[in-house]
């Protein structure tokens, strides 16, 4: 696997993805198959192009349904191939997906967050999770979500009020710069999506 650091460079593992996809079935094989021309297309990119074709991947190729809905269960966090293998999920799995194929693409994680927010849907806060981009350390973030297709920055997200973020690399309160401890220690439920995300080929 191509190693991974602040510059950018594209890592993941072609053949390893195609085999974890095909352990899942065909329709994840030719999922698996699409992503890979897709990262491979976002990966000359500069990171704005990077950001809007893996946002609008996953957001045109995978419907919204809740865990109960896909999984039986009320709170599963998909890996990317499992996600494009049900062709549905709710709001953690996109954010999980599009992370990871970014990350697959050369955007270097620390510029990447997974932000559990509260969101103001139909008059009433409900918990959300939206994927964050930071240009600089001290860059306005811009927001990736699956229910506002497209990119816009975080001061024009008056709808979202976020509660912490995290990457696989940190755990902070908010969207600052305020640590919270070890997301991995944490956040089981992003430990265990992580050893199944590496196991597919991304990071």
């Amino acid at each position: 696997m191509l190693g991974l650091g602040l510059s950018g460079a594209a890592s993941w593992e072609q053949d390893r993805m195609l085999d974890a996809a095909a352990a899942l079935g065909p329709r994840a094989t030719v999922a698996a198959r699409l992503l890979q021309q897709v990262i491979e297309r976002a990966a000359p990119l500069d990171e704005a192009a990077k950001l809007a074709v893996v946002n609008n991947f996953f957001n045109q190729r995978v419907q919204f349904r809740s865990d109960v809905e896909v999984w039986g269960q009320e709170d599963y966090w998909a890996s990317p191939l499992e996600f494009l293998d049900k062709g549905s999920g709710d709001c953690e799995d996109y954010a999980i997906g599009k992370y990871a194929s970014l990350v697959a693409a050369g955007v270097p994680v620390p510029r990447l967050r997974l932000v559990y927010v509260r969101a103001q849907l139909a008059g009433s806060s409900q918990a959300h999770m939206v994927l964050a981009y930071y240009a600089s350390p001290d860059a306005e973030p811009l927001i990736l979500d699956n229910l506002v297709p497209e990119l816009r920055a975080a001061s024009r997200r008056p709808d979202l009020m976020p509660v912490f973020s995290f990457n696989s690399e940190g755990l902070w309160q908010g969207v600052g710069a305020q640590t919270a401890g070890n997301p991995l220690v944490r956040l089981s439920r992003w430990r265990e999506v992580l050893a199944k995300v590496r196991a597919e080929g991304f990071l």
